[in-house]
């Protein structure tokens, strides 16, 4: 396979994407592919519908009194985080085994997930243990430089509960320090992410390597071509948010419309059962419920359907820059031709 440059391998991503989920098109076997490529690539998490409530705890607008929890509650609290906390690990272990087997998917233009699932259990479940390590430790650097930043601000907050007034430069000040801090750390743990996603796991897939080894291979490429590969870092990082940019202004205004008549049957509805009590509360309730299940459903499905073929693409992209600088993925992205028979 040839070795691709980063733009180069923009239109044949597109294409190998097209043909992964178009051709032929079956809308089940498109929707599960979606959903897989949202699920392994986070794309779906860039469409957050916030929903906010304004609560005021206080006539005179001032923070609320401190209040404090029986230690049967802070037990059943602790509890219920480490409950969660094993709940996220064993659903990262999940997602890490997908993605091993959308990795299958693309490389060999299946669309059976199956296959992939089984086949790299081993290694998905080396890299996993590796992954988890690697984003602990990324949380611990992420807390303990974020945590000055909480005194402050909780510092301002304990001020404005006492009847303060912040002072505007100083608020600035904090606020100009915190951003740049905040964009750094995301793009660090994007950049790790990619390293590990994009260059390391089709080592790891393929060859069975260690952790170790995927990582000395893929050091090894990028120190040999480091310009080319900042190039790729690039448009890896902006091609995604430019088509999710274009996605947002296409789908803006039939969402708008759409939840707009959502939100108009919701407040429709709660202003004729308003006063009602007994049966008449029971059905507001769950009329309220069934407004928001369908709003959030729409929301998901949209997420998925729009989103699975930019995740696609951003997989396709990085097999195809990387493949023709690493013969084993590179052999399976496009098989070399058979030798022509000789002709006695």
């Amino acid at each position: 396979m040839i070795a691709l440059t980063a733009s180069q391998a923009v239109s044949p991503a597109i294409d190998r994407t097209y043909r992964l989920l178009f051709r032929p098109f079956q809308l089940g076997t498109y929707l599960k592919l979606a959903l897989v490529a949202c699920i392994t690539e986070g794309v779906s998490a860039n469409s957050n519908f916030n929903f906010s409530h304004s609560h005021s705890s206080s006539p005179s607008g001032a923070c609320g009194p401190a209040f404090h929890l029986p230690s049967e509650a802070i037990a059943l609290i602790a509890l219920a985080v480490l409950v969660c906390f094993a709940v996220g690990i064993f659903v990262f272990y999940l997602v890490t085994r997908l993605r091993f087997a959308f990795f299958h998917c693309l490389v060999t233009q299946t669309r059976e997930i199956r296959p992939g699932w089984r086949l790299y259990r081993e290694q998905a479940m080396r890299f996993f243990k590796v992954s988890l390590l690697i984003g602990l430790l990324l949380l611990c650097i992420a807390v303990s430089v974020m945590l000055p930043f909480g005194f402050k601000f909780f510092d301002l907050y304990r001020e404005v509960c006492a009847g303060g007034q912040i002072d505007p430069a100083s608020g600035c000040l904090l606020l100009l320090a915190f951003i740049p801090v905040v964009l750094i750390l995301c793009l660090a743990l994007w950049a790790v992410k990619v390293m590990l996603h994009d260059f390391m796991l089709p080592h790891v897939a393929l060859d069975n390597a260690t952790v170790e080894e995927a990582w000395a291979a893929a050091r090894s490429r990028i120190e040999a071509e480091t310009g080319k590969f900042v190039v790729y870092l690039l448009l890896r990082l902006f091609l995604p948010m430019l088509a999710g940019i274009a996605l947002f202004l296409v789908l803006a205004i039939p969402m708008l419309i759409f939840f707009g008549i959502l939100a108009l049957a919701g407040v429709g509805f709660h202003a004729v059962l308003a006063d009602a009590t007994g049966v008449g509360a029971v059905i507001l309730v769950a009329g309220e419920v069934l407004l928001a299940i369908i709003g959030a459903a729409v929301a998901l499905l949209v997420g998925i359907v729009f989103g699975g073929p930019i995740a696609t693409w951003v997989r396709n992209y990085s097999l195809l820059f990387y493949g023709g600088r690493y013969q084993a993925l590179g052999d399976l992205l496009y098989p070399p031709l058979p030798a022509a028979p000789t002709i006695a």
